[in-house]
């Protein structure tokens, strides 16, 4: 039986959840900054169009705003990840085997479902715009990779504008022509260094890749390499993975909405970011081995330069926000130099094992095992029920002016009562 895997996507996700509730950014040009208001992470089609590419600086985009009338806004990453699980919700509705592979992309698996598989997509597409208002595409092949060129194909209307592609119902010579349109830098896992060492081989387009032989170009590339020839020609060599693998390793950083100067702001800064990632490594079942702490300036301008950063082993392997904390703060006294504007700092946890995978020592660290565990799920318990950060280590200081900036973030619309929208 030949393999149907569907792959549905958000088209332009951020600014597609953005628009959900404001409708008057439709047909505008529309980008969503990182944070801090940094950086370029997301464009509208409007804002593809017009040449604005990823990563650019926002403060160089800002002379062409007002004769483009691009509209910059803030990452609103709650409103983002809500709008995501319900989108993941319907998805897995359609099919028992589903892989989430990103916030904004799903794989599916159809094999065995005898209805016309694209007319499962074209309903999956229905309902994801009726029932939140994000447009998707979906693209269907015999692999991963032959999917993901499939909703390529969808999104930039090779075929059609129906928005669902099917290679799997394409005659041979249709497709092919298809694959022959696609530059061979727009196949998944193919990068800049790649496509051009492909490029300078006479390799430039999907249907060249195609046609290559496996074992050759393992020799001159790698097993990877090998796969994705073997993925173009119709053979599934990447299983669906159904459970995401936990995180073998934590971060949690940010940019400063000013630069910080003094010791005690980076300290409450450090805190937070230690406490953000511990929920996460609880969430995992998780125990971190090692705690990682940087700090640096700004690496443009003339100002004095200044960076540095240690990693602990941490006695036992631990989740406790509080012991993290105490280590981090220990790390920051010892890598924190006056006479600097920092711009930026961050924790990393490393060496993650699973619960009860942890070698304890013998000693003070995991003593009071037990009353940690439960002062961790009251912690917990408490900041999922009353919002994120209404309980906090006093560490974290109150006022956080160093927070990043967010000055044109859109209301937590579906996850905060205070901002739900309300018809009058």
């Amino acid at each position: 039986m030949k393999r149907a895997i569907a792959l549905i996507d958000v088209n332009n996700f951020y600014a597609s959840c953005e628009r959900v509730f404001n409708p008057t950014l439709k047909g505008r040009v529309v980008v969503v900054l990182s944070n801090n208001d940094g950086c370029v992470v997301a464009r509208s089609a409007e804002a593809k169009e017009l040449g604005i590419k990823m990563g650019v600086p926002w403060f160089q985009l800002k002379d062409e705003a007002r004769p483009h009338k691009i509209i910059a806004l803030s990452s609103n990453y709650a409103l983002y990840a809500d709008m995501s699980n319900r989108v993941m919700q319907i998805i897995s509705q359609y099919a028992p085997t589903q892989e989430v592979y990103s916030i904004d992309e799903s794989f599916l698996d159809l094999t065995g479902i005898p209805r016309r598989h694209a007319d499962i997509a074209l309903d999956m597409r229905s309902q994801i715009l009726q029932w939140t208002g994000l447009p998707v595409c979906v693209g269907i092949g015999p692999s991963k990779t032959l999917a993901k060129l499939a909703n390529h194909t969808a999104k930039r209307k090779l075929l059609d504008d129906t928005g669902v592609c099917d290679f799997n119902a394409l005659p041979e010579e249709r497709r092919d022509e298809v694959l022959g349109r696609i530059e061979v830098g727009d196949i998944w896992g193919v990068g800049r260094k790649l496509s051009a060492k492909l490029q300078a081989m006479g390799i430039t387009t999907a249907l060249d890749l195609r046609r290559q032989d496996p074992e050759y170009m393992r020799q001159q590339f790698s097993v990877v390499m090998e796969k994705t020839v073997r993925e173009l020609q119709g053979e599934a060599c990447m299983e669906l993975e159904e459970v995401v693998p936990d995180k073998q390793q934590i971060i949690s950083s940010r940019s400063f909405g000013y630069p910080v100067t003094d010791q005690q702001s980076v300290a409450e800064a450090i805190s937070l970011y230690v406490s953000r990632a511990a929920e996460k490594l609880r969430d995992q079942q998780g125990y971190a081995g090692t705690l990682h702490v940087f700090i640096h300036t700004s690496p443009f301008g003339d100002g004095p330069k200044y960076s540095n950063s240690m990693t602990v082993p941490l006695p036992s392997p631990t989740d406790d926000t509080m012991q993290l904390i105490g280590v981090a703060l220990w790390i920051l006294k010892r890598i924190f130099k006056a006479g600097f504007r920092y711009q930026k700092a961050g924790v990393m946890l490393g060496e993650i094992v699973p619960a009860g995978g942890q070698q304890n020592d013998l000693f003070g660290f995991t003593a009071e095992a037990g009353k940690s565990a439960r002062l961790m799920a009251a912690l917990d318990s408490v900041n999922r029920k009353m919002g994120k950060g209404a309980l906090r280590p006093a560490s974290q200081g109150y006022s956080a002016p160093w927070a990043m900036k967010q000055d044109n973030k859109s209301p937590a619309f579906t996850t905060s009562w205070d901002d739900v929208i309300q018809a009058t």
